[in-house]
């Protein structure tokens, strides 16, 4: 099969200025933005805990996780994603769009070191950062 014949669904959204996307197949809904229930956490970058449909669901502020200055946006979202080792939240300004991609628009990720990181996307003039659900939640053990 050649490279070209592969293409994937990614949900794109918006951290600040910059454009970010989950592969469609991690992501199981979208929500409007509720405040999580605050709870310890040796990680920064863990808001606290939300109630979905009866289920404990963390959530993560993911401008804090990549590094970015965390400020909510007034029309935050609140993206469920499958992992690896199971349901979590994580915070963005706002979902814009779901996107097609062919593998050769995706390129590796010179010297990012980040596990969170999968690829960069070029759609036409645009760069998507293309991030990685269980990377996002490396080392974080979801209930």
């Amino acid at each position: 099969m050649s490279t070209m014949e592969i293409t994937r669904q990614l949900v794109v959204f918006s951290l600040g200025e910059e454009e970010y996307a989950l592969p469609i197949t991690s992501v199981q809904e979208i929500i409007r933005y509720t405040e999580p229930r605050a709870v310890a956490s040796e990680h920064h970058w863990i808001r606290g805990v939300i109630s979905l449909r009866g289920k404990i669901v963390p959530v993560c502020d993911l401008k804090s996780r990549l590094g970015l200055p965390s400020t909510l946006a007034e029309d935050a979202k609140i993206v469920i994603v499958e992992t690896s080792n199971g349901t979590a939240g994580v915070v963005v300004d706002d979902v814009d769009e779901v996107l097609s991609v062919e593998a050769g628009q995706l390129d590796e990720v010179p010297g990012a070191g980040a596990d969170c990181i999968e690829a960069v996307a070029k759609i036409d003039d645009r760069l998507v950062i293309l991030l990685d659900a269980d990377g996002i939640f490396a080392g974080f053990e979801i209930g």
